[in-house]
């Protein structure tokens, strides 16, 4: 896959969108990594990965690489097409074969230097609540322990787009990155670690309520 469509596509339709459109406000940008590394994002809306998309600096475009359910974005061949070419989404079956090596595209996305985005709660939720972490974030990390996690809390998204809705809502949107976090040797205390991170992140944004009294 030539990476020069995909820039296009996130340079001149998705930035547009998320930055004029949605107004996203970015803190800790100078967090991003340069090499591989896995960014963990809560999920609340399809906006998600396209406001990951928008912070991302213009240089480390071409290696970013979303990850995301196969049976949504691979549904038929014209999603394929546009996810995988234009994205550069790395689809995972939610219910895999046995015997089938889910991480493997993954792993060899890390390993090739490129930027995933990971999902944790393996679905959206209601907006602007967060669900508990899946252990298979773990599992992925123990096969790449060398690869930094960079946790990224956004808020405001499941309320511009929310679940089962098609259309824009105005609404303010954030992004905080927070510092990259190694891998301690665990793969079940990952996904704890990176829920403790997203506190953290969380408590640093105004709430919900804060906004509405503005």
């Amino acid at each position: 896959m030539k990476p020069w469509p995909k820039v296009l596509f996130y340079v001149l339709v998705v930035r547009p969108i998320v930055l004029i459109i949605m107004g996203l406000n970015v803190r800790h940008r100078e967090r991003l990594p340069e090499g591989a590394a896995i960014l963990v994002v809560n999920h609340n809306s399809h906006l998600d990965t396209l406001a990951v998309a928008s912070i991302v600096p213009m240089r480390n475009l071409a290696r970013l690489r979303p990850v995301g359910a196969r049976d949504y974005f691979c549904r038929n061949p014209f999603c394929e097409m546009l996810s995988r070419n234009m994205l550069g989404v790395i689809p995972l079956d939610r219910r895999p074969k046995r015997g089938e090596d889910l991480f493997g595209e993954c792993v060899t996305a890390l390993n090739n230097g490129e930027l995933l985005v990971i999902f944790p709660e393996g679905t959206r939720g209601e907006p602007e609540e967060r669900v508990p972490f899946k252990a298979g974030i773990g599992r992925l990390v123990e096969r790449c322990p060398d690869t930094p996690m960079v946790p990224v809390f956004l808020r405001g998204c499941g309320k511009s787009l929310p679940r089962g809705e098609a259309l824009f809502v105005p609404f303010v949107c954030e992004a905080v990155v927070g510092e990259a976090l190694a891998f301690a040797g665990d793969r079940k205390a990952v996904a704890r670690q990176l829920e403790v991170a997203m506190d953290a992140l969380e408590e640093t944004l105004p709430t919900i309520a804060d906004w509405d009294s503005i």
